[in-house]
């Protein structure tokens, strides 16, 4: 990283260039708080550990059950999770599609590039 480089810079390069991927077509927009739901199932994903639809009901911050109901029918319409069938078929398991593990793929890129630009 060149001395005028701040991590602020390289920050802000990685946003404009994952903004860039919003104009692609790809999968469909989501609202706020379904990319926070995006993450925690990411972040569970990455964790190797499973979150299932009652797990993410627990969340008392994220909202009423219902409208989680809502937020994650909405999700996956537009191809960014499913549910998986688990041990107890009252249970569902949520999971990325590919389609949502391709567009961390480009995030992961746009990282990258922002970070060899600065350097």
């Amino acid at each position: 990283m060149s001395k005028r480089t701040r991590p602020a810079d390289i920050y802000l390069r990685f946003l404009q260039l994952s903004e860039a991927l919003r104009d692609l077509p790809s999968l469909p927009a989501l609202e706020p708080l379904e990319e926070r739901i995006l993450s925690l199932i990411a972040f569970a994903r990455q964790n190797k550990e499973r979150l299932s639809v009652k797990d993410l009901m627990g969340k008392r911050e994220l909202g009423s059950p219902a409208m989680l109901h809502g937020r994650l029918k909405s999700m996956r319409a537009k191809g960014w999770i499913l549910l998986a069938e688990t041990e107890d078929a009252r249970r569902k398991q949520l999971e990325l599609t590919q389609a949502a593990l391709l567009h961390f793929d480009k995030l992961s890129k746009c990282l990258l590039q922002a970070a060899k630009k600065a350097g």
